[in-house]
């Protein structure tokens, strides 16, 4: 029988820390997680809440790297490792999303005993709404905010000639207009014969899904759109409200389609504030 892990959020303690002060504390007990999950802390009672994170089409756990060191000690940091890239690239990728959310969620429900939130950007920005949909159906588990950004709603008309079965020039070209890979990697023959699988699984799994309407999801929403971004429009970028009953946010930032990976930036900050801030509503 599947667990089915309890999240609850409490009211603000008196004693309740965001942790920045706790340098002079024991480091945290690290247990690798799965093939997916990478290392997460192991009953370290300063990591309130946990954040799982998932790129764009083609990309992997890097872009996420700098954000760990942008989050205090009761905010943890984990991103997704997808099959077909950097440490896992001889692990052949999905082209299709629902045994991917099946192997996903296998990995996380283990680690859902301290409450999650999921971030998507672009490809990721799907693959987290379907997971936290599956995860509700399967596990009765919810995270307790889903952040995506730089994707229409699922339900949106395609508007884009599907890329991923392109000839190899042409999908280069694509991948200019986008501006989101150096223009030395896309030059580099040896590189792009290593990325270019990843890459063409995950346009198909993007560009084969189907939608299905279901009932909307209980938790807050943020959506961030891109002002500069030619792929997403912001009526697009709305159209993800109606996949929640609760609290709904739409921001527009500066920047092209791939504006959310800065620890830095409008994105990244505005994340982890309301993080840092459940972390210390949690009893």
């Amino acid at each position: 029988m599947q667990q089915k892990p309890s999240i609850h959020v409490g009211r603000t303690s008196r004693g309740a820390t965001d942790g920045r002060a706790a340098d002079a504390r024991p480091a945290r007990s690290i247990i690798r997680g799965s093939r997916y999950l990478g290392a997460i802390s192991y009953n370290d009672p300063r990591v309130r809440v946990r954040l799982f994170t998932i790129p764009h089409a083609g990309g992997g756990t890097s872009v996420f790297r700098k954000w760990t060191d942008a989050v205090p000690t009761s905010v943890e940091i984990i991103p997704v490792q997808l099959p077909g890239r950097e440490a896992r690239i001889a692990d052949q990728p999905f082209v299709r999303l629902a045994p991917l959310l099946s192997e996903l969620a296998e990995a996380m429900v283990p680690h859902l005993g301290v409450p999650f939130a999921l971030f998507g950007h672009s490809m990721g920005a799907l693959i987290c709404f379907e997971l936290a949909r599956y995860l509700r159906r399967a596990f009765g588990a919810s995270p307790v905010h889903l952040f995506l950004s730089a994707a229409p709603a699922p339900q949106m008309q395609r508007r884009h000639r599907a890329m991923h079965d392109l000839p190899t020039e042409e999908l280069l070209e694509e991948l200019r207009r986008l501006d989101g890979t150096p223009n030395e990697v896309l030059r580099s023959d040896e590189v792009m014969h290593l990325l270019l699988p990843a890459l063409r699984a995950d346009l198909t799994l993007i560009e084969t899904y189907s939608y299905f309407p279901d009932a909307p999801l209980a938790c807050p929403i943020s959506v961030f759109g891109g002002l500069n971004d030619a792929r997403v429009t912001p009526a697009e970028i709305a159209a993800w409200r109606e996949h929640g009953s609760g609290p709904f946010t739409q921001r527009m930032v500066p920047g092209g389609h791939f504006f959310a990976y800065d620890p830095r930036g409008p994105v990244a900050e505005s994340i982890i504030s309301e993080l840092v801030r459940v972390a210390g509503v949690i009893p």
